[in-house]
């Protein structure tokens, strides 16, 4: 590596004109595919899912007829098929999404995470490998540090010590991108975002799961006591910061992406309720899961130094935005609670 690469801002630039983006029709996917449709001209994006329960093209209807948009309903597993098709679209990078990412359903069944998360990124790997050295941006989670105390910060040289069979899997993950760089020269780099949240979250996850249940006055479920912490990062601060690391970041780098917006879970609870004004009495505080982080706080300071990126949504603001967003989108919400959306791709 380089003393750009270092200690300094990356010394490389690169402008993509195809980008592969696995488990598009996903959450922070296609909030991603929208913000590079809306910010570039002239570059093309496969969207390539399997359309597992979390994936939705309602998520990209607003985006379906750009000419520079393609989708491939495609399992990441199957390493022949995705070589062809990344050969055929003429793809240069690859920005991968596709994960199982609920930790619950993780502790429930784990090998589904580990042919997901593992087997699937290796696949891509290999594809990108073969490709000829595609550039492979692997998006993952904070959740791979593990936990802290009530202070300290998460750095890029924090030690891995994942708590569940999710954040293993992501893990591991991580672990075969960087060997994939060291070993085939292949130009990855890897960010570790804090827990997002904005439009289009499937409602098994905390902050639209709440949303939902409060407006239809239905109880909403808190872990423990609810004093777990949590940064929180609006999706489209997130998808500014992708972009950045697949653009300028430096190959064989990891960049920590955080919201500098730390609060306890009982506290963003109470803060959906006022914005939605409804009363806490909704709330009820459920058995705490197995092996429950109990903070998670991330140190930024390399992609801001690096590569000029900061957040810019507060939490409130961020908060309100996507309240308003799901209070009118209803249908959005029935169809996916439902399962009506999965009839959209049939």
């Amino acid at each position: 590596m380089s003393e750009a690469g270092r200690s300094g801002k990356s010394d490389t630039a690169f402008s993509p004109r195809c980008v592969a983006v696995t488990g598009g029709a996903g959450f922070i996917g296609s909030n991603f595919i929208r913000y590079l449709l809306a910010r570039t001209n002239d570059v093309r994006v496969v969207n390539i899912d399997c359309l597992t329960y979390a994936g939705n093209l309602e998520n990209l209807a607003d985006v379906s007829d750009d000419s520079r948009y393609s989708f491939a309903k495609l399992d990441i597993c199957e390493a022949a098929k995705v070589l062809e098709l990344l050969r055929e679209r003429g793809v240069d990078s690859i920005v991968h999404f596709a994960a199982e990412s609920h930790v619950d359903r993780s502790i429930e069944r784990p090998a589904e995470f580990i042919r997901t998360n593992v087997q699937g990124t290796l696949s891509m790997l290999e594809a990108a490998r073969d490709c000829g050295k595609l550039r492979f941006l692997q998006v993952g989670t904070d959740e791979v540090y593990g936990t802290l105390g009530d202070d300290g910060l998460f750095t890029e040289e924090t030690p891995l010590d994942p708590h569940s069979p999710y954040s293993a899997s992501k893990a591991a993950a991580d672990h075969l991108v960087s060997a994939f760089g060291t070993t085939y020269g292949l130009p990855v780099v890897i960010t570790r975002c804090s827990n997002n949240y904005g439009p289009y979250q499937f409602p098994e996850k905390m902050i639209p799961l709440m949303i939902n249940n409060a407006r239809q006055n239905k109880p909403l479920p808190v872990y423990g006591d609810g004093r777990n912490v949590r940064d929180w990062l609006y999706v489209e601060d997130h998808c500014a910061a992708l972009w950045a690391a697949l653009t300028r970041g430096y190959p064989g780098r990891i960049y920590n992406i955080g919201g500098s917006s730390e609060r306890k879970n009982i506290d963003v609870v109470n803060a959906i309720l006022q914005l939605m004004s409804k009363p806490e009495s909704l709330i009820g505080f459920v058995k705490d899961r197995p092996g429950h982080d109990y903070r998670y706080a991330i140190d930024s300071t390399r992609i801001q130094n690096e590569l000029d990126w900061r957040p810019h949504v507060k939490f409130e603001e961020g908060l309100a935005r996507t309240i308003e967003w799901y209070l009118s989108h209803p249908e959005w919400l029935e169809h996916v609670t439902s399962g009506e959306y999965q009839k959209y791709y049939e």
